[in-house]
C-alpha cells in the first residue's frame, strides 16, 4: 500500500486465504494461468495483487482511455512479453473482461495462453533488438543463438516461463460462455478458479476487523457485526424476489458488503459528532438560563449588602474631599512665594554664571601660550643648557633670554669693571645666569613659577626692557639658541598672563562674591522650598486617601451597577427565552435518547444507502422492518420506527431540494438522501426525466452536462475534476465507459503534496468539490455486477405519490394561477424563514452554551435580544405564512381527485410496456396531454363540475391517443386495464378478487373439490 498508487485495505479470512494460495500455486508454476470467475467485487483482483506481492511479481495492468484500440491493445502486449521475456522479470498479466473493448483482445489472449506470442506482432527490427535483449541471459543457460531464429525462439521460451496470465471473468451474462466456446485455451490453459458468494464467517470477520474501531460496547459490537451479515444476507433473498416478481435484477456483492460497513463508520461518526454538539447547546443553554433564575435573588442580595458600604465610602469621600479644598489655597501661596524666590535665585545665578564665563573667556586667550611656553620648555634638553652654559661669549639673543629669566626669578647680576670707563663697575648678568645654568633646577623652577602673583617691578622690567626690543623675540634668538628660545617664550608667556590676570582678578574676586551670595540665597531657597515640600506631602496624602475613597466608592458601585445589570440580563433572559426552556428540555432529552439510538438507527439508514437504493417503495419498507425486528431481537439500541429522512435529513437541504424540484414524495426524498450521503457515485434509474430535471436545477450555475456519445466529455471531465465542477452524465445504456473506472472506483492518490487522479493516460488534480451525476432513461436497466459494485444505484423512478403532487400544482396552475403562485411564493418563503429560524436558534444555543457567565457577556446578551426579535418575527410570519398555506391546501384540495385519478392512469399506460416493449409513454407527453384536455375541455365555474368534465375529458382523449399506438388485439387488454386500476384505487373491488378474475381457483385438486361455502351455490 506504500507503494502502490491504488491502496487495498484488506480484511484476510480463511475464504480469501485459500484463493490466494491457488493463485500463489498456479504463479509459481512455469507457464501457470488462472481463470478467475466470480461477480464483479469478489475479490479476484484484490487477491491476484497480494499473491503477486508474495511471489515478488511485477504486475502488469492496461490502463483503458476513450482512444484505446487495437493498436494501443498490441503495444501493452509488447511491453508484457518485452517485460517477461526480454528483461526476464517473473509478471503477472492481470486482465479483467470490463477491459475487453474489442473482441480481437480475448483472440490475443487465447494465442498468448497456448504458445505465449501474438503472430506477427513483432517486426523484424523489433526481433532482432529483443534477441540482443536475451543474449546476455542465454550465454548464462548455456544456449548458444546461432541464429535470429534461435534468438526469438529463446525470448518465447522465456516468455512462457515468467509471464502468467490471470483472468477475472464474471459468469454473468451469455458473452462468458460465448467466449469459452470460441477460444478454448481460456479453459485448457488455466487453472479455473470460481469465487464464490463469501461465506458467513468471511462476512462476520471483515466486520468485526472495520467495526472494532468505533466507540461501543463489545456487546453491541457484537450485534451490530451479526446484523451486517443478516442485513447483506438478506438483501441477497430480497433481489431475488424482486426478479421473481418485478424481473428487475439487482445483485448484492462483497463490494456492497464493505459499502455497508464504511458507510456506517462514516455515518455514525458525523451523526454521533452532530448530536452531541446539539446536547452540548442544548444543555448549555438550560443551564444558562437555570443559572440566571437562580441567580435573580442572590444578585438582589448581593445589591443590598453592597449599600451600607457604598454609603459610609461616599461620606468618607466628602469628608476628605472637604479637607484637600481647604488645605489647597494654603499650599498654593506657599509655592508661589516658594516661586518668586527659586526664580531670583535663578537670576543671580545667571549673573555670577555670565561673569564666570568672562573670566574663563579671558584666560582662555592666556592658557594657549602658557602651554606653549612649558612645551617650549620640555623640548629644551641638556645638552642645549650644556652649551649655552659653556659659551664663553655668548650671542646677544642669548645674553637677553637669559637677562630677561633671571630679571623673572629677581636674581640681581654681578658687578665687574667697565672695561671702556676705568674705575667704574658694571652689571654682569651672564655668571649669573652661567651659575643659574650650572644649577640644573632651571627647568624646575620654570615650570613652577608663581605666575598669579609676579611682582609688579619684575613685570614692569620685563614690558620696559625687553617686550619692546625688537631682537627679543623667539624667532630671532633661535637663531643664536634652541634653548634660549624656549627660555624666551616662557618670559613672554608669563607676561601675557600676568596681563590677563591683572585683567582677570577684580573680575574673579566680585566672582567670588557673587558665588558667595548666591550660596547663601539657594541654602535659604531649599529651607522655604523644604517647609513647601512638607505642606505638598501632607497634601498629597489627604488627595490618596480621597482617591481611595473615591474609588472604593467607585468600585461599590461598579458592582452595585453590575448587580443591577445582571438582574436585568436575567430578567430578560427569563423573559425572553423562559418560554423555550421547557422545548429545549425535551429536545435535549430527545436527542439524549437519540444519541444512544444511533448505533441502531444509522446501521439501517446505511443499510439504505448501501443495498436498496435500486429496490421500490414496497421493497425498501420490507427490509426496513425486518432489520428493525433483528436489531430488536439482538438488542441494539435503536428507535422503535425507522425513517431515513429523520435519521439522515436534514430539513433546511429537504426544502431546498423540494425548492429545486425534487418531487415531494418520501421516496424521491430517500433517494436524494441515498444520493448525498453514499460514498459511491450514484447512476439513477430516471425513465421520467425527475432526477435529471432536478440535478440541472440543483447545481445550474456550474453543472456540465456531457453524454458519452459526445467527443470530448473525457476533456470535459478531466477539466470538471480539475476545477471542481459538477457533472451530470445522462442518457447512459447498459455499459460504462472503461475510461472512467478510476473515477468511479475513487482511486485517489497523494503526488507531491497534491490529491490527484489518473484518467486514461492523464494524471490530473483532483479537486473535493467535484461531484458526478449520472442517468439513465432504460426503465428496468440490467447492470452487470463489475459496474453495479462502483456506483450506487437508485431507483428515481416517479412515484404515484410524487405524480399526484406534480399534476396538482399543474392543473391548479392552469386553473387557478393566483393560488399557485402565492403557494410557491409561500414554499420559497417558509423554506427561508425556518432556514434563519434555524440559524437564529443555532446562534443563540452557540452564545448560551460558551464558556464563562452569559449574565456578564454584554456583547452576547445583544446577540440573544437581536436574535429573539428575529426569531419572534419570524414565527410569528411562519405562523401567518401557514394559515395562508392551509387555506390555499384548502382551495387546491378541490382539484385533487383529477390529479389522483390522472397519476393512476399513467402507471396503467406504464405497465403496457409488460405486454410489448415498444409500448413506452413518456412523463412529458402524458403532462402535455394533460393540459392540452385543460385547455380544450368545457369550462365551468364550478370547482366540482369543472372536475369532472376534466376527469372525463382527458381520460377519453388518453384512451383515445393510446389506443393509437396499440396493435387491435392489445386494446381490450388496455381498457380491462385501465378499468381495474380505476377500480382497485376506488375500492370497488379487492386485489384478491382481481386475482382470482386473472388466474381463477389454484392448487385444488379434482378429485376433492372445495366444500361450498353456501348452499346456494350449484
Amino acid at each position: 500500500n506504500n507503494m502502490s498508487k491504488k491502496p487495498m485495505q484488506l480484511v484476510l479470512f480463511l475464504f480469501m486465504i485459500e484463493h490466494i494460495t491457488r493463485i500463489c500455486r498456479v504463479l509459481r508454476t512455469p507457464g501457470g494461468h488462472a481463470l478467475l470467475v466470480g461477480i464483479g467485487g469478489s475479490g479476484r483482483q484484490s487477491c491476484t495483487r497480494l499473491a503477486s506481492h508474495i511471489m515478488d511479481f511485477t504486475v502488469v495492468e492496461i490502463e483503458i482511455s476513450k482512444a484505446y484500440g487495437k493498436n494501443e491493445w498490441r503495444e501493452d502486449v509488447k511491453r508484457l512479453l518485452s517485460t517477461a521475456g526480454g528483461d526476464g522479470k517473473p509478471t503477472t498479466f492481470l486482465f479483467t473482461d470490463s477491459q475487453i473493448k474489442l473482441e480481437s483482445f480475448v483472440e490475443d489472449i487465447n494465442n498468448l495462453l497456448n504458445t505465449a506470442e501474438v503472430p506477427n506482432i513483432f517486426a523484424s527490427d523489433e526481433k532482432a533488438t529483443l534477441g540482443e535483449k536475451v543474449r546476455p541471459a542465454a550465454k548464462s543457460a548455456g544456449r548458444v543463438l546461432n541464429t535470429p531464429a534461435d534468438a526469438y525462439a529463446f525470448f518465447i521460451d522465456r516468455c512462457k516461463a515468467n509471464m502468467h496470465i490471470v483472468l477475472a471473468f464474471s459468469p454473468v451474462g451469455d458473452a462468458f460462455r460465448t467466449r469459452l466456446r470460441q477460444f478454448p485455451s481460456l479453459v485448457n490453459c488455466c487453472t479455473i478458479d470460481w469465487f464464490t458468494e463469501w461465506p458467513a464467517d468471511a462476512l462476520v470477520s471483515v466486520a468485526t476487523r472495520f467495526l472494532g474501531v468505533i466507540e461501543m460496547t463489545d456487546e453491541v459490537r457484537a450485534s451490530c457485526v451479526g446484523m451486517c451479515k443478516s442485513m447483506h444476507e438478506s438483501v441477497a433473498d430480497l433481489s431475488g424476489r424482486l426478479l421473481s416478481e418485478a424481473r428487475r435484477r439487482n445483485y448484492v456483492t462483497p463490494t456492497s458488503y464493505l459499502e455497508l460497513i464504511n458507510t456506517y463508520k462514516t455515518l455514525l461518526g458525523k451523526k454521533r459528532e452532530r448530536v452531541n454538539l446539539l446536547i452540548k447547546r442544548y444543555r448549555g443553554g438550560l443551564g444558562a438560563l437555570e443559572d440566571a433564575e437562580s441567580s435573580v435573588n442572590t444578585m438582589a442580595e448581593e445589591q443590598l449588602a453592597l449599600q451600607p458600604g457604598l454609603v459610609q465610602a461616599k461620606e468618607d469621600t466628602e469628608v476628605f474631599s472637604a479637607k484637600v479644598e481647604a488645605k489647597v489655597p494654603e499650599v498654593e501661596a506657599q509655592k508661589a512665594i516658594a516661586q518668586k524666590d527659586e526664580e531670583a535665585t535663578a537670576a543671580q545665578a545667571a549673573e555670577v554664571q555670565k561673569v564666570k564665563d568672562e573670566c574663563e573667556a579671558d584666560l582662555a586667550e592666556a592658557i594657549p601660550i602658557l602651554n606653549d611656553a612649558l612645551k617650549a620648555l620640555d623640548t629644551i634638553k641638556k645638552q642645549d643648557i650644556d652649551l649655552v652654559k659653556s659659551m664663553g661669549k655668548p650671542p646677544l639673543g642669548v645674553q637677553l633670554a637669559m637677562k630677561a629669566v633671571l630679571v623673572m626669578l629677581e636674581i640681581k647680576p654681578d658687578k665687574k669693571p667697565d672695561p671702556e670707563k676705568p674705575g667704574q663697575r658694571i652689571d654682569d648678568w651672564w655668571q649669573p645666569a652661567v651659575r643659574l645654568l650650572g644649577a640644573g633646577t632651571l627647568l624646575q623652577t620654570l615650570k613652577s613659577y608663581d605666575k598669579e602673583n609676579i611682582p609688579p617691578k619684575v613685570i614692569s622690567v620685563i614690558r620696559k626692557d625687553f617686550i619692546p626690543n625688537e631682537d627679543y623675540t623667539p624667532d630671532k634668538i633661535a637663531k643664536a639658541s634652541s634653548a634660549a628660545e624656549g627660555l624666551c617664550k616662557w618670559v613672554v608667556a608669563m607676561e601675557g598672563y600676568d596681563r590677563v590676570a591683572k585683567v582677570v582678578a577684580p573680575k574673579k574676586a566680585a566672582l567670588a562674591q557673587a558665588e558667595g551670595e548666591l550660596e547663601e540665597a539657594m541654602g535659604i531657597l531649599k529651607a522655604k522650598q523644604a517647609a513647601v515640600q512638607v505642606m505638598v506631602d501632607e497634601l498629597d496624602g489627604l488627595k490618596k486617601q480621597l482617591k481611595d475613597c473615591a474609588d472604593k466608592s467607585q468600585d461599590l458601585q461598579a458592582q452595585s451597577n453590575l448587580c443591577q445589570l445582571k438582574l436585568e440580563r436575567a430578567e430578560q433572559l427569563i423573559s425572553g427565552l423562559g418560554g423555550e426552556k421547557s422545548r429545549w428540555t425535551s429536545v435535549a432529552d430527545t436527542l439524549t435518547e437519540s444519541y444512544t439510538n444511533l448505533t441502531g438507527d444509522v446501521l439501517v439508514a446505511s443499510g439504505y444507502v448501501a443495498y436498496l437504493g435500486a429496490f421500490m417503495r414496497n421493497y425498501r419498507d420490507d427490509a426496513t422492518v425486518n432489520w428493525i425486528h433483528l436489531l430488536g431481537e439482538a438488542e441494539v439500541p435503536r428507535s422503535p420506527e425507522f425513517s431515513l429522512s429523520e435519521v439522515l435529513g436534514d430539513p433546511v437541504a429537504v426544502r431546498e431540494w423540494l425548492i429545486n424540484g425534487l418531487p415531494g414524495d418520501s421516496f424521491s426524498i430517500d433517494n436524494q438522501i441515498i444520493v448525498s450521503n453514499a460514498n459511491r457515485w450514484p447512476l439513477c434509474i430516471d425513465p421520467q426525466g425527475q432526477a435529471n430535471k432536478f440535478f440541472r436545477n440543483m447545481e445550474k450555475k456550474k453543472l456540465k452536462v456531457i453524454k458519452l456519445t459526445d467527443a470530448d466529455f473525457v476533456r470535459t471531465l478531466e477539466n470538471s475534476i480539475q476545477f471542481g465542477f459538477p457533472v451530470l452524465l445522462e442518457n447512459i445504456l447498459e455499459v460504462l465507459d472503461p475510461t472512467m473506472e478510476p473515477l468511479l472506483l475513487k482511486q485517489i492518490f497523494k503526488q507531491a503534496g497534491v490529491m490527484c487522479i489518473r484518467l486514461g493516460d492523464a494524471t490530473i488534480e483532483y479537486n473535493p468539490d467535484f461531484r458526478f451525476y449520472m442517468t439513465t432513461k432504460l426503465p428496468n436497466p440490467h447492470y452487470m455486477p463489475e459496474t453495479a459494485v462502483k456506483v450506487t444505484l437508485v431507483n428515481f423512478m416517479i412515484t404515484q405519490d410524487g405524480l399526484q403532487d406534480q399534476l396538482l400544482g399543474i392543473v391548479v396552475a392552469q386553473e387557478r394561477p393566483d393560488l399557485e403562485e402565492e403557494k410557491s411564493n409561500l414554499i420559497l418563503q417558509g423554506a427561508e424563514n425556518k432556514k434563519k429560524l434555524q440559524e437564529t436558534e443555532d446562534q443563540i444555543l452557540e452564545v448560551l452554551s460558551a464558556d464563562g457567565n452569559i449574565l456578564e457577556n454584554e456583547q452576547g446578551i445583544q446577540v440573544l435580544n437581536s436574535a429573539k426579535v428575529i426569531s419572534t418575527d419570524i414565527e410569528e410570519k411562519q405562523k401567518i405564512a401557514e394559515e395562508t398555506e392551509q387555506r390555499i391546501d384548502e382551495a387546491r384540495a378541490g382539484y385533487t381527485s383529477i390529479a389522483w385519478r390522472s397519476s393512476i392512469l399513467f402507471f396503467a399506460i406504464s405497465s403496457m410496456s409488460n405486454i410489448e416493449p415498444m409500448y413506452q409513454y413518456s412523463l412529458d407527453w402524458f403532462i402535455k396531454l394533460f393540459i392540452d384536455a385543460m385547455n380544450n375541455s368545457e369550462p365551468n365555474p364550478k370547482v366540482d363540475e369543472r372536475v369532472d368534465i376534466l376527469i372525463d375529458y382527458f381520460t377519453f382523449s388518453l384512451y383515445r391517443n393510446v389506443c393509437r399506438s396499440l396493435f387491435e388485439k392489445d386494446k381490450v387488454l388496455y381498457s380491462f386495464l385501465v378499468c381495474s386500476r380505476l377500480m382497485l384505487a376506488e375500492d370497488k373491488i379487492s386485489q384478491t378478487d382481481l386475482r382470482f378474475l386473472l388466474s381463477g381457483v389454484g392448487g385444488v385438486s379434482q378429485d376433492k373439490p372445495m366444500e361450498k361455502p353456501a348452499d346456494w351455490i350449484p
